[in-house]
C-alpha cells in the first residue's frame, strides 16, 4: 500500500532560516503518528507543506502521490494551531459554512459531537473559553470524512480534563483507514493513543519508529525517549 505521505530531500527556507533541510519520510494509512520536537523544530512547516499552504524550496511533499493543491484538499483535513474562526458566528453557522463548503464534511457528525462535549450549537465563539473554541475547532476538522488529518497542537492551549476529551473525540472520530498526524510537545498526555512517532529537530528529522518498538526494545516511554533524544 501506498504511503498516505511522502517527503524526498524535502527543504523550506525562510529567507535566511531553513526551517526543513533535505527531510525524506514516509507516513503509512491507517496510522496515529506523533510528530514530535521542541519548538521551532520544523513541525509546523512540515504540516502547512502537507495542507498546501506552503510550497518546498527544495525537494517534494506528496499526499497520496500528489504534490499537495486543489487534487488534495478534499483528501486533507487541517488543524491550525491557533483559532482562525469569526468571533461573532455561531456555531451551528460555521457547521452550515463547512457544509456547503467541504462535501465531505458531515454535518449529523458535527452535532453529534458537539452533544457529546455539552457545547450549545446556537453560542457564538466570542462567549466561549479558549479551550471550547479548540474544541469546535476540532469537532469541525474531525467531521471530515478524509484520508489524513493534519492536527498541530490540538492540546496545547486547554486545561487537562479538556484533553481527555479532545483525545476521545480525535479516536472516536476518525475512519480508521485514514492517518492523522498530530504535533504536540505535551507528550506524556498523547502517547497513548499513538501508533508511531517521528522526532523532529533544526529541520530534521532524527528518529522514526512505532511506539512499540520504544517500549518493548528500549524498554521506555516515548516521553522518556524524547527526553533524552532531546535533553530535556
Amino acid at each position: 500500500m501506498a504511503a498516505i505521505l511522502e517527503c524526498r530531500a524535502l527543504t523550506k527556507r525562510y529567507s535566511y532560516l531553513e526551517a526543513l533541510s533535505q527531510v525524506d519520510l514516509q507516513v503509512e494509512r491507517g496510522k496515529i503518528v506523533g510528530l514530535l520536537g521542541p519548538n521551532g523544530s520544523g513541525k509546523s512547516t512540515l504540516i502547512k507543506l502537507a495542507s498546501g499552504l506552503l510550497v518546498p524550496t527544495a525537494g517534494e511533499i506528496l499526499v497520496d502521490g500528489k504534490k499537495p493543491g486543489v487534487t488534495t484538499k478534499l483528501q486533507v483535513s487541517y488543524l491550525p494551531e491557533r483559532t482562525y474562526l469569526n468571533n461573532w458566528m455561531r456555531v451551528c453557522d460555521l457547521i452550515s459554512f463547512f457544509g456547503d463548503f467541504y462535501s465531505n464534511f458531515d454535518k449529523a457528525k458535527a452535532y453529534e459531537m458537539l452533544q457529546r462535549l455539552g457545547i450549545n450549537s446556537r453560542d457564538r465563539l466570542k462567549t466561549m473559553s479558549k479551550g471550547t473554541k479548540e474544541k469546535v475547532q476540532l469537532i469541525l476538522v474531525m467531521s471530515r470524512d478524509a484520508d489524513l488529518y493534519l492536527l498541530d497542537e490540538p492540546i496545547g492551549g486547554v486545561d487537562p480534563a479538556a484533553r481527555d476529551y479532545i483525545l476521545n473525540t480525535i479516536l472516536t472520530n476518525y475512519n480508521s483507514a485514514s492517518t492523522i498526524i498530530l504535533s504536540t510537545h505535551l507528550i506524556s498526555d498523547i502517547e497513548q493513543i499513538l501508533d508511531d512517532v517521528i522526532f523532529i529537530s533544526q529541520g530534521k528529522v532524527v528518529l522514526t519508529s512505532s511506539v512499540d518498538e520504544i517500549r518493548e526494545g528500549q524498554g521506555k516511554s516515548v516521553d522518556t525517549l524524547f527526553r533524552e533524544v532531546f535533553k530535556c
